[in-house]
């Protein structure tokens, strides 16, 4: 008798096929700034637009009331050959004001100087708050079904597809500033149901800093630069920080899981997502469910390591969303199940001794187990940034019918939040007009006028009841689709300004994560406290730092304090009895290859067939080959030339996940200090290798990433004090063999044999 399948994964295979054959092979390599390649010459004979890349779209088509229009994009793109006024007038001439003599005063009659420069001079908005700094892409999700018994959700009934639009970003720092810092990050989704937009807004960490919105003000001035100098920049580590939350220690959980390798993801790609909060599901019977969301990437969780994201942030500041953009280009389209926890809608609202109103508490996998629901695929990038990426308004309130909210106090704070937040972003209350964030389905809402409102209502009576206009809009019932809260009971209690008494444990979770960590993670963690508090001036905020360490962990505590030079105090109370969670570990499993960079360094002149295998080999696997030559330009000459991505100039370890030597260049005529800061004429004159080279492979090596050899490549690793047994590192005579055993440790994320941890 054959073995039956399990029926959510059999939808999901189904589901990712039909993905897979959707995808388009796009370019070779990522990366190219526009669909056709640039002439030397500027171009002046008259022509439309050009049209997007290939991997880029925009909003769907719908009026500003959810209805589908059907226009093509380019149809709501600026068009026309011509460069003309905001009113359409042609222009000819826009390099010159309007003056009075080739040498005179401007004109004040100069219209089109005034229309350009008051465009310019207003282009900006406010930025957020917080999650200034973002990443966004299209994509559709596509429901197994699995989740009809909790919900009457339409998009999650089994086969449904949606489109989506997902952004991601950093927490604390501004627009302009590094992706690769330590920060929480946000992951938040918007779904365009045929019910109406729903926003999934959560974060890459499951847990908050805080309970309460109300004190979602304090966090976030303790966290942003220091206001009498505006330093440090989209970090954490300094003193008001630290002074907060080790006063309020209700955020040691969360701040645990940033100080974790969760701070410093790999990639946008390969970050789990959490919807944090508790929310309540109701089914077609009006039964309830409580559920938490959880978004799961088909690469597993992987991050950097912390010297890495470091240089990262030098190197390349726009790493994350650079990584994002140029995986989709390639076709390697990431995906996310969708999974949920379900609890049972008791009165207590809680689960094994666990609170599921507050947001500092996880509800261990191994206690509920991540249910799958539906698959997300995101595959298109967008067209253009400020009009998607920057203008794309979420809201914790935008819900559909099936899904509703619970008690939890920082849930509330944040319905009301994110609606004013978006009315002094985008400049009034029809934010929900803009492209982006247009709904799918058809809006009677009697809302009027306002600032931008680029609907044209028509009727004379916006108010209900009424005859004028025939009694439209009429309200719904639970049989045509209306949004109906769940009639939840309220407890008879006092107005108090308090919190229940679980609400007080903030540590014996945070024990429960410190203990679930490998010794190698929780190596990184006592490194990213000793950082942080290390660089902190006021004494009094590291003891009370190494205060709340002591009620997490003994050995966590005395790690950090050696560090920071100070005695390690003793716990203040019990510690916890946890049983650890393995789910909380990033490391021990194998994931898809799908998107890695590869290194391939060349000497520019021999071995180059042996380039042209490793890339064919490298494309085949589904990863991007990147050729690394002493120049650029095109190697090899004749019918079928190797490109160049980077030379030993532009090139860093970081921007790989692994590296393999296709030969032993010599050093290069740039190889010299003046003119590169990362050589070493010492190291050249000794070795006979670029020194930069060299760099290359031995930063690789010490973080943890996969490096091979074939060939004069063999050389290179002598050179770098590299053994050809050494963990991690791959040695052949042919390219293809080498690189299937790198391949074979990409799947692992890092060689982490290499870290020898202590603890």
């Amino acid at each position: 008798m054959s073995e039956k399948k399990n029926p959510v994964s059999a939808a999901a295979e189904k589901i990712a096929g039909k993905v897979q054959e959707a995808v388009s092979p796009g370019n070779e390599l990522p990366g190219a700034p526009g669909p056709e390649a640039a002439q030397v010459e500027e171009p002046t004979k008259a022509r439309e637009p050009l049209p997007p890349k290939h991997d880029q779209t925009g909003p769907d088509t719908y009026s500003p009331t959810g209805q589908p229009t059907g226009a093509p994009q380019d149809k709501v793109a600026q068009g026309g050959a011509y460069l003309t006024t905001a009113q359409g007038a042609r222009l000819y001439d826009t390099d010159h004001s309007l003056k009075a003599g080739p040498r005179g005063p401007v004109l004040l009659q100069d219209h089109h100087l005034r229309e350009k420069i008051t465009h310019f001079d207003h282009e900006r908005i406010p930025e957020r708050v917080v999650h200034a700094r973002g990443a966004a892409a299209h994509g559709v999700f596509r429901a197994y079904g699995a989740a009809a018994g909790i919900t009457k959700a339409a998009f999650l009934a089994e086969g449904a597809e949606t489109p989506v639009f997902v952004r991601f970003s950093t927490v604390l720092g501004s627009r302009g500033s590094a992706d690769t810092v330590r920060d929480t990050r946000g992951f938040a989704t918007k779904f365009y149901t045929e019910e109406g937009v729903f926003d999934l807004v959560g974060n890459n960490i499951p847990v908050f800093f805080i309970q309460d919105a109300i004190k979602f003000p304090d966090i976030i001035h303790a966290g942003k630069p220091h206001p009498d100098r505006e330093i440090p920049q989209a970090q954490s580590a300094h003193d008001t920080f630290w002074d907060f939350v080790t006063l309020h220690t209700e955020a040691t959980h969360h701040t645990l899981w940033n100080m974790s390798d969760r701070g410093i993801p790999r990639s946008y790609r390969m970050m789990e997502g959490f919807g944090i909060h508790t929310f309540r599901l109701v089914n077609a019977e009006g039964a309830t469910t409580l559920v938490k969301f959880h978004w799961k990437p088909k690469l597993g969780v992987h991050s950097q390591v912390w010297e890495e994201a470091q240089i990262t942030a030098g190197m390349d500041p726009d790493f994350h969303r650079r990584d994002l953009a140029d995986a989709i280009e390639a076709g390697a389209f990431p995906q996310w199940e969708l999974g949920v926890q379900t609890f049972p809608d008791n009165e207590d609202q809680m689960f094994e001794g666990i609170d599921l109103l507050d947001p500092t508490k996880i509800v261990p996998e191994e206690l509920a187990p991540v249910r799958p629901i539906g698959l997300m695929t995101l595959n298109a990038n967008p067209s253009n940034y400020f009009a998607e990426t920057e203008q794309v308004a979420f809201h914790v309130g935008h819900m559909v019918p099936g899904i509703d909210v619970t008690n939890d106090p920082l849930m509330q704070g944040r319905l009301f939040s994110y609606i004013d937040t978006q009315i002094t972003r985008l400049g009034g209350p029809n934010f929900a007009q803009l492209p982006i964030n247009r709904t799918h389905a058809p809006v009677n809402d009697m809302l009027r006028d306002g600032m931008h409102q680029t609907a044209v209502h028509r009727g004379v009576a916006p108010y209900r009841p009424n005859s004028l206009d025939g009694g439209c809009p009429f309200v719904a019932g639970a049989d045509t689709g209306a949004y109906i809260e769940v009639p939840a009971e309220v407890p008879a209690a006092r107005k108090v300004r308090d919190a229940a008494a679980s609400f007080d444990d903030h540590f014996s979770q945070a024990r429960l994560f410190w203990l679930s960590m490998t010794p190698t993670e929780r190596e990184h963690i006592v490194a990213a406290y000793t950082f942080e508090l290390g660089k902190c001036w006021e004494k009094a905020v590291k003891e009370r730092g190494l205060k709340a360490l002591a009620n997490i962990d003994p050995e966590l505590c005395s790690r950090v304090a050696q560090g920071l030079g100070l005695p390690a105090p003793e716990a203040t109370v019990a510690l916890a009895s946890v049983e650890p969670s393995p789910a909380l570990s990033q490391l021990g499993r194998t994931w898809p290859v799908d998107g890695r960079v590869v290194g391939i360094v060349t000497d520019g002149e021999t071995g180059l067939d042996a380039v042209r295998e490793a890339r064919g080999v490298i494309l085949d696997a589904g990863m991007v080959p990147l050729v690394i030559a002493p120049t650029g330009g095109e190697l090899g000459g004749g019918g079928d030339p190797v490109t160049v991505q980077r030379t030993f100039a532009t090139a860093r370890s970081t921007e790989f996940d692994a590296v393999v030597l296709a030969g032993a260049p010599v050093p290069g005529a740039d190889a010299y200090g003046a003119r590169d800061a990362k050589t070493d004429d010492d190291v050249a004159a000794a070795t006979g290798v670029d020194p930069r080279v060299l760099l290359l492979v031995t930063e690789a090596f010490r973080h943890g990433k996969a490096v091979g050899a074939w060939g004069d490549g063999a050389t290179v690793l002598e050179k770098a004090g590299l053994a050809a047994d050494a963990a991690g590192v791959v040695s052949g005579s042919a390219a293809s063999t080498v690189l299937d055993g790198v391949a074979t440790l990409l799947a692992g994320h890092r060689v982490w044999d290499r870290f020898t941890p202590a603890l």
